[in-house]
């Protein structure tokens, strides 16, 4: 039995459950797709240059190819370390907002003790304003009751 052994057409050993009748036998090489269907003619390049980019139509599909699955793609979405970049800027915005809110709180707090402080001193200005009338009144009774009891010397 060779080592390279060739394909031959002339003994049709095809297996129906692997293959379908309509399609042609391939061999598969490692760097061939795993699809099965035959490769589409929607190729396209820039240009006959030699560095000219050929773009096939598995890249328009959503397939993706090379380190990490992320090929000649610019969509690097689905790159972990951006994905968590992502996620540390959402519980950033997250945390900044919770820290909003905890402020705004904070500041209404303050303004209801200021409110309430004032509140006081206006209550204690009244107080001290009735004290020192109800002074002025009870020295205007002291001196008219300085008047009486002057019958109680005849004796």
């Amino acid at each position: 039995m060779p080592l390279f052994k060739s394909n031959d057409d002339s003994s049709p050993r095809r297996n129906s459950a692997d293959h379908s009748s309509s399609s042609p036998s391939r061999k598969k090489s490692i760097f061939s797709n795993n699809n099965d269907s035959p490769p589409q003619s929607t190729t396209s390049s820039s240009g006959p240059s030699f560095f000219s980019r050929r773009r096939s139509s598995s890249e328009s599909t959503g397939k993706s190819s090379g380190f990490f699955g992320l090929g000649h793609r610019n969509d690097l979405s689905n790159d972990p370390s951006i994905r968590g970049a992502r996620e540390k800027v959402a519980a950033a915005e997250a945390a900044e907002k919770e820290d909003d809110r905890a402020l705004n709180q904070a500041r209404q707090h303050v303004r209801l003790a200021r409110e309430h402080v004032k509140n006081l001193e206006k209550e204690v200005l009244e107080e001290a304003r009735r004290a020192k009338a109800k002074q002025a009144e009870a020295k205007i009774v002291s001196k008219s009751a300085k008047g009486l009891g002057r019958h109680d010397n005849i004796f």
